[in-house]
């Protein structure tokens, strides 16, 4: 396990311990995480300074109207966000505060834990994160293109940062490197709850209303990763094939998206449908071969 997930899991226990009404001692975290007693304190002084902790006759505890307090959203998106300082652009106080605020935090959504650098972003996140919250259109350039946008949702996804947000009719991903000129406006949007579903329950952040069903042919070498996690958005295991192999379907927006990834994994998986993909992918590996 890397060191950030060390930490975020470590985080997110104890956030648990605290808002559980538990009394807690330096001496029994330090036996219990098998760090030592400055970790420990660290964890308590430094990355939870913003949480009402006392401490009496050697004991740390919760203050009495804060428990219960946190539900298991607020815990996760805690853990990993001060678990990693480089996840965000800035993990101030107030900005710590903010994500454990049930009205704030829906603004976003953490996916994996390789993170991308975006201290010069900070006034865009609180920006985006204002009109998330309030239902506020955003003006932007994108890719040289003037943009206006019902913004929905933050996700981090291997490291990434991007806006969800709806253009016209068409939800869309940007990149937050990519965005220039954002502008927060004062025209109210309606929410749509189904657009709020379809980020939420989709693996990808790729978005499109129309999804390509794929099938793939995992050999037995590889099979064990794909049981144990999705390698692929929207993964369903089809078939466990009698040479320990598997046959596994997933749903993505465009062909580059499932050909990347079946690159990674060849000699060991392959294209059963739609063929044409298949194609495609052993043409490209000619072409380069070439």
């Amino acid at each position: 396990m890397k060191s950030h997930d060390k930490i975020a899991t470590r985080l997110a226990q104890l956030l648990n311990k605290f808002n559980s009404g538990e009394k807690l001692s330096v001496e029994e975290l330090v036996e219990e995480f098998g760090v030592t007693k400055r970790t420990i304190q660290r964890d308590i002084n430094e990355r939870m300074s913003f949480l009402p902790i006392k401490k009496e006759n050697g004991l740390y505890f919760l203050e009495e109207y804060y428990l219960g307090k946190l539900n298991f959203t607020d815990m996760q998106n805690f853990a990993a966000l001060s678990g990693v300082r480089e996840l965000f652009p800035s993990l101030q106080e107030n900005f710590l505060k903010n994500i454990l605020d049930t009205t704030v935090n829906q603004a976003y959504m953490v996916k994996g834990h390789n993170y991308e650098e975006l201290s010069d972003k900070t006034e865009e996140f609180m920006h985006l994160e204002i009109a998330i919250v309030t239902n506020l259109l955003v003006e932007f350039e994108y890719k040289e293109k003037h943009r206006v946008v019902k913004p929905y949702k933050m996700i981090n996804s291997k490291g990434i940062w991007y806006l969800a947000g709806v253009e016209g009719d068409t939800l869309k991903t940007f990149s937050l490197t990519k965005i220039k000129k954002l502008t927060p406006t004062t025209t109210e949007f309606k929410v749509d709850e189904s657009v709020i579903d379809t980020i939420k329950d989709d693996d990808n952040i790729w978005y499109s209303p129309k999804k390509i069903e794929v099938v793939l042919k995992v050999e037995k070498e590889v099979a064990g990763y794909f049981s144990r996690r999705d390698i692929l958005p929207n993964q369903i295991i089809v078939k466990n094939l009698a040479d320990g192999g598997l046959l596994v379907s997933t749903k993505v927006a465009f062909d580059e998206e499932i050909l990347k990834l079946v690159r990674y994994w060849i000699p060991h998986v392959e294209i059963v449908s739609p063929d044409y993909l298949q194609d495609k992918l052993e043409d490209g590996l000619r072409e380069y071969l070439k």
